[in-house]
Protein backbone atom coordinates (compact mmCIF):
# COMPACT_ATOMS: atom_id res chain seq x y z
CA UNK A 1 0.00 0.00 0.00
CA UNK A 2 1.84 3.27 -1.28
CA UNK A 3 1.63 6.19 1.44
CA UNK A 4 0.57 9.76 0.07
CA UNK A 5 3.37 12.27 0.03
CA UNK A 6 3.16 15.62 1.60
CA UNK A 7 3.74 18.88 -0.10
CA UNK A 8 7.12 19.67 -0.77
CA UNK A 9 8.78 21.43 2.32
CA UNK A 10 9.03 24.51 0.35
CA UNK A 11 4.97 25.32 0.77
CA UNK A 12 5.85 25.30 4.89
CA UNK A 13 8.81 28.06 4.06
CA UNK A 14 6.26 30.47 2.44
CA UNK A 15 3.66 29.50 4.27
CA UNK A 16 5.70 30.76 7.47
CA UNK A 17 7.27 33.82 5.63
CA UNK A 18 3.26 34.88 4.85
CA UNK A 19 2.66 34.62 8.44
CA UNK A 20 5.64 36.68 9.39
CA UNK A 21 5.27 39.43 6.93
CA UNK A 22 1.44 39.62 7.58
CA UNK A 23 2.41 39.73 11.72
CA UNK A 24 4.43 42.61 11.52
CA UNK A 25 2.51 44.51 9.03
CA UNK A 26 -0.16 43.91 11.45
CA UNK A 27 1.82 45.33 14.15
CA UNK A 28 4.08 47.81 13.22
CA UNK A 29 2.84 49.21 9.83
CA UNK A 30 -0.47 49.09 9.77
CA UNK A 31 -2.21 53.10 10.16
CA UNK A 32 -3.51 54.24 13.29
CA UNK A 33 -6.99 54.54 13.68
CA UNK A 34 -8.31 57.70 13.01
CA UNK A 35 -9.31 59.90 15.96
CA UNK A 36 -13.35 60.74 16.60
CA UNK A 37 -13.66 64.19 16.30
CA UNK A 38 -16.00 64.35 19.21
CA UNK A 39 -13.81 64.00 21.80
CA UNK A 40 -12.39 66.93 21.11
CA UNK A 41 -15.50 68.52 20.13
CA UNK A 42 -16.77 72.44 22.28
CA UNK A 43 -20.48 70.72 22.08
CA UNK A 44 -19.30 67.97 24.14
CA UNK A 45 -20.05 68.72 27.85
CA UNK A 46 -16.73 66.84 28.70
CA UNK A 47 -14.55 68.01 26.06
CA UNK A 48 -10.95 68.25 26.28
CA UNK A 49 -9.74 72.09 24.39
CA UNK A 50 -7.06 71.19 21.62
CA UNK A 51 -4.40 73.37 22.52
CA UNK A 52 -3.71 75.32 19.28
CA UNK A 53 -0.06 76.14 20.71
CA UNK A 54 2.53 74.14 23.21
CA UNK A 55 2.66 76.23 26.65
CA UNK A 56 5.27 78.43 26.08
CA UNK A 57 8.48 78.00 28.54
CA UNK A 58 8.69 81.60 28.69
CA UNK A 59 7.29 84.79 26.98
CA UNK A 60 9.64 87.96 26.69
CA UNK A 61 8.89 91.15 28.96
CA UNK A 62 7.18 93.62 27.17
CA UNK A 63 4.81 91.39 24.90
CA UNK A 64 1.42 92.67 24.93
CA UNK A 65 -1.69 90.92 23.71
CA UNK A 66 -4.62 93.07 22.88
CA UNK A 67 -8.33 91.33 22.76
CA UNK A 68 -11.85 92.52 21.75
CA UNK A 69 -15.17 90.97 20.95
CA UNK A 70 -17.86 89.21 23.00
CA UNK A 71 -19.03 90.64 25.84
CA UNK A 72 -19.97 87.13 27.12
CA UNK A 73 -16.04 86.33 27.41
CA UNK A 74 -15.04 89.49 29.31
CA UNK A 75 -14.89 87.35 32.42
CA UNK A 76 -12.71 84.58 30.36
CA UNK A 77 -10.29 87.06 28.85
CA UNK A 78 -10.29 88.94 32.65
CA UNK A 79 -9.19 85.36 34.72
CA UNK A 80 -6.50 84.74 31.42
CA UNK A 81 -5.16 88.34 31.57
CA UNK A 82 -4.60 87.59 35.60
CA UNK A 83 -2.91 84.10 35.15
CA UNK A 84 -0.67 84.81 32.08
CA UNK A 85 0.78 87.95 33.26
CA UNK A 86 1.18 86.53 36.86
CA UNK A 87 3.15 83.56 34.80
CA UNK A 88 4.57 85.59 32.57
CA UNK A 89 6.26 88.84 34.04
CA UNK A 90 6.55 92.31 32.33
CA UNK A 91 3.96 91.16 29.67
CA UNK A 92 0.47 92.83 29.18
CA UNK A 93 -3.15 91.46 28.20
CA UNK A 94 -5.60 94.38 27.25
CA UNK A 95 -8.90 93.00 26.60
CA UNK A 96 -12.13 94.91 26.26
CA UNK A 97 -15.92 93.83 25.30
CA UNK A 98 -17.57 95.50 22.48
CA UNK A 99 -19.20 92.65 20.92
CA UNK A 100 -18.18 89.94 18.60
CA UNK A 101 -18.38 91.20 15.06
CA UNK A 102 -16.68 94.36 15.90
CA UNK A 103 -13.83 92.00 17.56
CA UNK A 104 -13.51 90.47 14.33
CA UNK A 105 -14.18 93.93 12.43
CA UNK A 106 -11.08 94.94 14.63
CA UNK A 107 -8.58 92.00 14.24
CA UNK A 108 -8.95 92.37 10.33
CA UNK A 109 -7.94 95.59 10.87
CA UNK A 110 -4.95 95.08 12.74
CA UNK A 111 -6.19 96.84 16.30
CA UNK A 112 -6.02 93.86 17.79
CA UNK A 113 -4.17 90.33 18.35
CA UNK A 114 -7.43 88.06 19.10
CA UNK A 115 -11.03 88.24 19.04
CA UNK A 116 -12.98 86.73 21.04
CA UNK A 117 -16.32 85.45 19.64
CA UNK A 118 -19.48 84.07 20.61
CA UNK A 119 -19.85 82.12 17.22
CA UNK A 120 -18.76 79.98 14.82
CA UNK A 121 -16.69 81.88 11.97
CA UNK A 122 -18.17 82.32 8.98
CA UNK A 123 -16.85 80.92 5.52
CA UNK A 124 -16.37 84.15 4.58
CA UNK A 125 -14.50 85.46 7.62
CA UNK A 126 -12.24 82.13 7.41
CA UNK A 127 -11.50 82.91 3.67
CA UNK A 128 -9.88 86.28 5.21
CA UNK A 129 -7.05 84.07 7.07
CA UNK A 130 -8.78 83.96 10.49
CA UNK A 131 -8.48 80.54 12.32
CA UNK A 132 -10.80 80.21 15.56
CA UNK A 133 -9.75 78.12 18.32
CA UNK A 134 -12.19 76.81 21.19
CA UNK A 135 -11.34 77.62 24.55
CA UNK A 136 -14.42 77.57 26.97
CA UNK A 137 -18.26 76.05 26.70
CA UNK A 138 -20.74 78.41 28.03
CA UNK A 139 -24.95 78.27 28.65
CA UNK A 140 -27.24 81.01 27.38
CA UNK A 141 -29.50 81.74 30.35
CA UNK A 142 -32.82 82.64 29.92
CA UNK A 143 -33.28 85.51 32.64
CA UNK A 144 -36.21 87.20 33.96
CA UNK A 145 -36.44 90.34 37.57
CA UNK A 146 -35.91 88.51 40.32
CA UNK A 147 -39.64 90.20 41.54
CA UNK A 148 -40.95 89.22 38.59
CA UNK A 149 -44.03 86.81 40.02
CA UNK A 150 -43.48 83.60 37.07
CA UNK A 151 -41.79 80.82 38.77
CA UNK A 152 -42.12 78.60 36.96
CA UNK A 153 -39.73 76.67 34.12
CA UNK A 154 -41.01 77.06 30.36
CA UNK A 155 -39.89 74.36 27.22
CA UNK A 156 -37.37 74.82 24.66
CA UNK A 157 -40.98 75.59 22.51
CA UNK A 158 -42.08 77.77 24.71
CA UNK A 159 -39.09 80.18 24.44
CA UNK A 160 -38.97 79.92 20.68
CA UNK A 161 -42.44 81.15 20.40
CA UNK A 162 -42.03 84.03 22.90
CA UNK A 163 -39.20 85.57 21.30
CA UNK A 164 -40.55 85.01 17.59
CA UNK A 165 -44.01 86.41 18.91
CA UNK A 166 -46.60 84.03 18.84
CA UNK A 167 -46.64 84.19 22.78
CA UNK A 168 -47.25 87.52 23.93
CA UNK A 169 -48.68 87.09 28.22
CA UNK A 170 -47.21 85.67 30.75
CA UNK A 171 -51.12 83.69 31.59
CA UNK A 172 -50.31 81.91 28.31
CA UNK A 173 -47.13 80.23 29.79
CA UNK A 174 -48.70 79.60 33.60
CA UNK A 175 -48.38 83.13 34.66
CA UNK A 176 -50.19 85.97 35.37
CA UNK A 177 -52.16 87.98 32.79
CA UNK A 178 -49.53 90.40 31.81
CA UNK A 179 -47.80 90.78 28.65
CA UNK A 180 -44.06 89.49 28.06
CA UNK A 181 -41.76 92.40 27.45
CA UNK A 182 -38.80 90.77 25.64
CA UNK A 183 -35.58 92.35 25.74
CA UNK A 184 -33.59 91.22 22.87
CA UNK A 185 -29.86 91.64 22.83
CA UNK A 186 -28.61 93.61 19.06
CA UNK A 187 -27.87 91.71 15.47
CA UNK A 188 -24.30 92.40 16.03
CA UNK A 189 -24.10 90.51 19.34
CA UNK A 190 -22.40 86.57 18.74
CA UNK A 191 -24.90 85.72 21.91
CA UNK A 192 -27.87 86.92 20.05
CA UNK A 193 -26.55 85.31 16.28
CA UNK A 194 -25.97 82.04 19.14
CA UNK A 195 -29.34 82.24 20.45
CA UNK A 196 -31.02 82.24 16.92
CA UNK A 197 -29.51 79.30 15.90
CA UNK A 198 -29.82 77.35 18.95
CA UNK A 199 -33.57 78.45 20.74
CA UNK A 200 -34.85 79.83 17.23
CA UNK A 201 -33.93 77.06 15.00
CA UNK A 202 -32.59 79.72 12.50
CA UNK A 203 -35.56 81.97 12.24
CA UNK A 204 -35.96 85.30 12.50
CA UNK A 205 -36.85 87.25 16.00
CA UNK A 206 -40.44 88.87 16.18
CA UNK A 207 -40.92 92.00 15.52
CA UNK A 208 -44.20 92.77 17.98
CA UNK A 209 -44.28 95.95 19.94
CA UNK A 210 -43.50 93.77 22.92
CA UNK A 211 -40.21 93.05 21.41
CA UNK A 212 -37.76 95.19 22.15
CA UNK A 213 -33.91 95.19 20.74
CA UNK A 214 -31.43 96.86 22.62
CA UNK A 215 -28.68 99.22 21.12
CA UNK A 216 -26.11 97.70 22.40
CA UNK A 217 -24.68 94.81 23.22
CA UNK A 218 -24.59 94.70 27.30
CA UNK A 219 -25.98 92.46 29.90
CA UNK A 220 -26.52 95.48 32.78
CA UNK A 221 -28.78 97.41 30.47
CA UNK A 222 -30.52 94.42 29.77
CA UNK A 223 -31.20 93.75 33.20
CA UNK A 224 -32.25 96.87 34.14
CA UNK A 225 -35.03 96.76 31.48
CA UNK A 226 -36.50 93.54 32.66
CA UNK A 227 -38.41 94.95 35.87
CA UNK A 228 -41.04 92.92 36.57
CA UNK A 229 -42.37 91.50 33.19
CA UNK A 230 -39.67 91.10 30.82
CA UNK A 231 -37.51 88.16 29.69
CA UNK A 232 -33.77 88.45 27.96
CA UNK A 233 -30.97 86.23 27.55
CA UNK A 234 -27.36 86.55 28.35
CA UNK A 235 -24.36 83.74 28.95
CA UNK A 236 -24.85 82.43 31.97
CA UNK A 237 -21.42 83.39 33.77
CA UNK A 238 -22.32 86.65 33.73
CA UNK A 239 -26.41 86.05 35.35
CA UNK A 240 -25.46 83.23 37.44
CA UNK A 241 -24.28 85.86 40.36
CA UNK A 242 -26.32 88.73 39.53
CA UNK A 243 -28.70 89.29 42.35
CA UNK A 244 -31.70 91.09 41.08
CA UNK A 245 -32.59 88.65 38.10
CA UNK A 246 -33.65 84.48 38.40
CA UNK A 247 -32.93 82.01 35.45
CA UNK A 248 -35.76 80.36 34.43
CA UNK A 249 -35.02 76.81 33.68
CA UNK A 250 -35.78 75.23 30.35
CA UNK A 251 -37.39 71.88 29.97
CA UNK A 252 -36.91 71.18 33.66
CA UNK A 253 -32.99 71.75 33.14
CA UNK A 254 -30.70 74.88 34.43
CA UNK A 255 -27.57 75.71 32.83
CA UNK A 256 -24.98 73.73 35.27
CA UNK A 257 -27.00 70.39 33.69
CA UNK A 258 -24.85 68.77 31.08
CA UNK A 259 -27.85 68.18 28.72
CA UNK A 260 -28.98 71.97 29.37
CA UNK A 261 -30.12 72.76 25.59
CA UNK A 262 -28.51 75.91 25.08
CA UNK A 263 -24.99 75.45 25.45
CA UNK A 264 -22.13 76.78 23.09
CA UNK A 265 -18.39 76.71 22.22
CA UNK A 266 -16.59 80.00 22.85
CA UNK A 267 -13.57 80.72 20.92
CA UNK A 268 -10.42 82.96 20.48
CA UNK A 269 -9.49 84.20 16.65
CA UNK A 270 -6.52 85.16 15.07
CA UNK A 271 -4.85 86.01 12.26
CA UNK A 272 -2.94 83.65 10.39
CA UNK A 273 0.34 83.66 10.73
CA UNK A 274 0.17 83.66 14.09
CA UNK A 275 2.25 86.15 15.62
CA UNK A 276 4.65 85.38 18.61
CA UNK A 277 2.21 87.04 21.13
CA UNK A 278 -0.62 85.40 20.02
CA UNK A 279 1.21 81.81 19.92
CA UNK A 280 1.81 82.80 23.55
CA UNK A 281 -1.43 83.40 24.92
CA UNK A 282 -3.31 80.44 23.40
CA UNK A 283 -0.86 78.51 24.03
CA UNK A 284 -1.35 79.46 28.15
CA UNK A 285 -4.97 79.60 27.42
CA UNK A 286 -5.57 76.02 26.09
CA UNK A 287 -2.81 74.27 28.37
CA UNK A 288 -4.31 72.76 31.61
CA UNK A 289 -2.82 75.71 33.85
CA UNK A 290 -5.08 77.97 31.50
CA UNK A 291 -8.15 75.84 31.94
CA UNK A 292 -8.12 76.30 35.81
CA UNK A 293 -7.90 79.57 35.44
CA UNK A 294 -10.96 79.73 33.68
CA UNK A 295 -12.76 77.26 35.49
CA UNK A 296 -11.81 79.14 39.03
CA UNK A 297 -13.47 82.30 37.90
CA UNK A 298 -16.59 80.35 36.36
Amino acid sequence: MSQKSGPPPIVFILLFLALLGGGYWWFFMRPAPPVSSTANSPSNANSVINPAFPLPASVASGTRVKIDGSTSMVTINQNLKIGFEGKFPGTTVQAIGNGTNQGIENLLAGKVNIAAISRPLTAQEQGQGLTAVSVSTDAIALIIGKANPFSQGLTSSQVADIFQGKINNWSAVGGSPKTIRVINRPVISGTHQTFKELVLKGANFGTQPNITTLPRDATTPLIQALATDGIGYATFAQAANQQTVRVVPIDGLTPEAGSYPYQRPLYYVYKNPASPEVQAFLGYATSPQGQQAIALGN
